[in-house]
């Protein structure tokens, strides 16, 4: 038996769907803007997973051109049934009063793909799942909204029959289940366990009021009967609990017949997340009355899980990612669509990452930017520039990454009195400022950028020989790189973001020889 500190899957990785196929264990989790589009990590012991896939990988599955900040995919759905892998998901193209949400269902005979063309299912609401009886029928459950006055806009659970023959919905869809007197009921999860078939949904809001609540009935249709003494997890108005936001969660059975709950969560520093929301596993039973419950009693989230396997969590991860191509380290993502040869190429100069500066940080459309998550709360990033501006509307370096309208970026620029220049751009909350006089450096052909975070701290420094750094400014405040500051429903998470600008027009390249990613905790 081995005990792990949550969460398990540090950073953003919010709303996990797992699945156990024989020994190995699978979670997928939301994306959001970032393409391509479901991350899908591996384990086999619930203690050490890997990032495995990226199933939505190319933009006929999966297109977010013009999708604003914290839109495109939400909640993916991954399941298995007779060899097949489904993976279902919602593309978001609004999230504001009418909710445009667009769900879809791919296939793969391996969990690694090739993954299907999308089948459409339906646009009624997010989050949806798939779920596979016993008789071998299939159902697609999930939330609908209400965009009317004196509704509710988390209208309830909706139940669909789906025909994999005719890759349709059938129409005539049920509502299941209202919510319990919580409200904002989504993420919907259906399971067929002995005699009753148990809906777990998310209650509450994704932010600190977050829950997961459970009801059951003995037929798929209802009525669904709540569980006494719901939810079932939660950290509300416990604001010493190490783990936050808990909710939004799905259930496992493990080889042993015991079962583990995994759920959203967030670890707040000063009442923000900078490393978004994750993912944390409970260990959970059914109770002499068939409900089920979190071990050791209550429905706060426990910080420790209790493996059945006996292993070693892995150290701090320090990892070298060089650019040798041919495609991007499986860590980085690029923003809403994948980046062509004009933009990103390993070719143009081998040895190295080369971007053709595009839109600016505030573009939904085209960004030559790629980008890999923050998961340690202390951490030091590192890259070395290649670049040669000749005017201020070229530039590229490192940003510090929320998203449009959240950023910082230490970039390498030109200005008409000095010359190339380290400045830093910084947009909060989409006010534009720069921090600080730039400074020149000279006719440089080189320089290596680093950014250092301590929880509510980060610093941003360079250096033109690669020993010698110096701090560029003051340190900043990192708490408002997260969902927590945004004034618009955030859900993503920070992010050290490799970028190259022209705002011209006219592509100016920029080369990346390096990135280095070393968590120090």
């Amino acid at each position: 038996m081995t005990y792990v500190t949550n969460p398990i899957l540090k950073g953003f990785n919010p709303d996990p769907s797992i699945l156990r196929v024989e020994d190995d264990y699978y979670i997928a989790t939301s994306t959001f803007e970032w393409f391509p589009g479901v991350q899908i990590h591996h384990s086999r012991d619930l203690v050490n997973w890997k990032l495995l896939t990226r199933p939505l990988d190319r933009v006929s599955q999966l297109d977010m051109r013009g999708c604003p900040d914290s839109t495109g995919v939400w909640a993916p759905c991954l399941s298995y049934d007779k060899g097949i892998y489904y993976l279902v998901y919602t593309v978001v193209h609004t999230k504001e009063h009418f909710k445009d949400t667009h769900n879809y269902l791919v296939t793969a005979p391996l969990i690694t793909g090739p993954w299907s063309e999308p089948i459409y299912l339906n646009s009624y609401g997010f989050d949806p799942s798939l779920f596979h009886d016993d008789n071998g029928r299939k159902y697609i459950v999930t939330m609908t909204t209400d965009f009317r006055k004196d509704r509710n806009r988390f209208a309830g659970i909706l139940l669909e029959e789906f025909s994999l023959d005719q890759k349709r919905c059938l129409g005539n869809p049920k509502l299941i289940f209202e919510g319990t007197e919580i409200g904002w009921t989504e993420g919907p999860h259906l399971y067929h366990i002995e005699q009753y078939y148990y809906l777990l949904v998310a209650e509450g809001g994704t932010f600190y009021n977050h829950a997961e609540s459970v009801a059951r009935s003995r037929t798929i249709e209802g009525p669904y009967d709540m569980m006494p003494g719901n939810p079932l997890v939660t950290s509300k108005d416990r604001p010493n609990l190490l783990i936050q936001k808990a909710g939004h969660a799905d259930l496992v059975q493990l080889q042993d017949g015991s079962w583990a709950l995994v759920h959203l969560c967030g670890r707040p520093v000063k009442q923000h997340c900078m490393l978004g929301r994750e993912t944390s596993i409970q260990n959970v039973y059914f109770d002499q009355d068939g409900w089920l419950r979190i071990e050791g009693g209550g429905n706060a989230p426990n910080p420790v899980f209790k493996s059945p396997f006996d292993v070693k969590p892995l150290p701090p991860s320090d990892i070298l990612y060089q650019f040798d191509g041919p495609e991007l380290p499986l860590d980085f993502q690029t923003l809403r669509i994948p980046l062509n040869e004009d933009t990103l190429s390993f070719k143009d100069r081998p040895g190295y990452l080369r971007l053709y500066g595009k839109e600016s940080m505030s573009s939904l459309f085209k960004q030559a930017l790629v980008g890999r998550r923050q998961q340690c709360f202390v951490c030091e990033v590192t890259t070395k520039l290649e670049f040669d501006p000749t005017w201020y509307k070229e530039m590229a370096g490192i940003a510090y990454y929320y998203g449009t309208r959240e950023y910082y970026y230490l970039r390498l620029s030109h200005d008409e009195a000095l010359g190339k220049v380290v400045c830093i751009m910084s947009c909060d909350n989409g006010k534009h400022e720069e921090l600080f006089p730039p400074v020149a450096v000279g006719d440089i052909h080189e320089i290596w950028m680093r950014i250092e975070t301590d929880y509510d701290t980060v610093r941003f420094s360079y250096s033109l020989d690669g020993m010698e750094y110096v701090q560029y400014g003051n340190d900043c405040d990192a708490l408002r790189i997260s969902d927590d500051h945004i004034d618009n429903s955030a859900f993503t998470g920070a992010f050290f973001a490799l970028a190259c600008q022209d705002l011209s027009g006219f592509n100016k390249p920029a080369d990346f020889a390096f990135m280095q990613y070393k968590e120090l905790q």
